[in-house]
């Protein structure tokens, strides 16, 4: 079993910092396994396989844009969160349910797919990339997680209906040939973000039991 939050819009930094609250909880058996959904004001973050390359625009184009930039102890590269784009932060026991961590990423990303197959969008999985994948080509969800002492943080960020015109300003992922895209882009109509976001709760529900 689960519990579920949903924190709103939150600063990334405030968001980490509450992370690893929940974190030292959980370790110290006061909290169950807790899924967290929110979003963030517009922010670059880079993670600990990345770094600055795959961030294209300079110090004073991302002030212009709006968009900060932080270094976070998270796996993967480089990825960008703005509002309307669901944030997801499953910050999981996983002694309680599998302590595989390749196994946990692919239970995330079944669960992006089950959410956004109500839409009738059919999403993947690409061999050797993390993420869910429209077509094996466009992103639609990056994957980025932190294991401590077998509780995990950090987790997801599914595009719904955001800015993906800021994605410009990096290499998403690192990858430079395939492209981002969104539930909007995909459907070519409005997505509201409270609904998307009870489709991934019952979707972590099910299979996280």
């Amino acid at each position: 079993m689960i519990l579920l939050e949903r924190w709103g819009l939150i600063e990334y930094r405030q968001a980490w910092e509450r992370q690893r609250q929940y974190v030292q909880e959980i370790q110290a058996g006061k909290r169950p396994s807790t899924l967290v959904l929110c979003e963030h004001p517009s922010v670059i973050t880079i993670g600990r396989a990345g770094s600055r390359v795959n961030v294209l625009c300079s110090d004073d184009e991302l002030s212009r844009r709006g968009i900060a930039l932080v270094e976070t102890d998270r796996g993967g590269d480089v990825t960008l969160h703005n509002p309307g784009q669901l944030v997801g932060y499953p910050i999981f026991d996983l002694s309680a349910f599998r302590q595989d961590l390749h196994w946990f990423v692919r239970q995330i990303e079944q669960c992006i797919i089950e959410a956004i197959r109500q839409w009738g969008i059919q999403g993947g999985q690409v061999s050797g990339l993390t993420g869910v994948w429209i077509e094996q080509q466009r992103k639609i969800c990056a994957i980025g997680i932190r294991c401590s002492r077998w509780v995990t943080s950090h987790g997801f960020a599914l595009n719904v209906a955001n800015d993906l015109r800021q994605f410009e300003c990096i290499v998403p992922c690192g990858i430079a040939d395939r492209e981002v895209t969104s539930m909007e882009r995909e459907l070519g109509t409005a997505v509201a973000l409270e609904d998307v976001a009870s489709a991934v709760e019952q979707a972590f529900c099910a299979a996280f039991r």
